[in-house]
Formats: structure tokens, C-alpha cells, sequence
């Protein structure tokens, strides 16, 4: 199996919908290669996250800097879109 084969049936591993047999060839790719088991256990940890439903606080400067981020992409947007019209 190769990487791009592995992410294309990612979904569905996680949730169990794999076949048994792919699901052997799946778990062998992942023992050696590094860069899908953290794809894949990055996923595990989102969806623990999210079912626990716990909020998570975002640190203080990473939060301004989104915020900022988001702002400054608004107004990229809404303004640019207006001198088209």
C-alpha cells in the first residue's frame, strides 16, 4: 500500500469500514512509514477531542494573532469585492 492509497481510505478506517484485509495492509504500511502515523494518530486525537466535547482555551497570543488574521481577511474580501462592483 502506498501513502496516497492509505489517505484515500482514511475515512473510512477510522470510522471501521474497511475490509479486514485492507485493514491488515493498512496497519502494515503504518508501521513503517512515520509521516501516516501521525496523520493518523493526529486524527485519533481530533476526534477524542471532540467527543469528550471539552472547549479548549487557545493560548492568548495565538488567539490575537488569529483574530488579526481574520480580520485583515475580511476586509480583503469585502472590501476588493466592492471595488468590482
Amino acid at each position: 500500500m502506498k501513502c496516497e492509497e492509505l489517505l484515500a481510505m482514511l475515512n473510512e478506517y477510522v470510522d471501521g469500514g474497511v475490509d479486514p484485509g485492507v485493514c491488515e495492509q493498512f496497519e502494515k504500511h503504518l508501521a513503517g512509514c512515520n509521516p501516516c502515523q501521525v496523520v493518523v494518530d493526529n486524527i485519533r486525537k481530533t476526534i477524542t477531542l471532540y467527543k469528550e466535547g471539552q472547549p479548549y482555551e487557545l493560548p492568548v497570543q495565538f488567539r490575537e494573532r488569529l483574530h488579526s488574521a481574520l480580520r485583515m481577511r475580511w476586509k480583503e474580501i469585502h472590501f476588493s469585492s466592492k471595488e468590482t462592483e
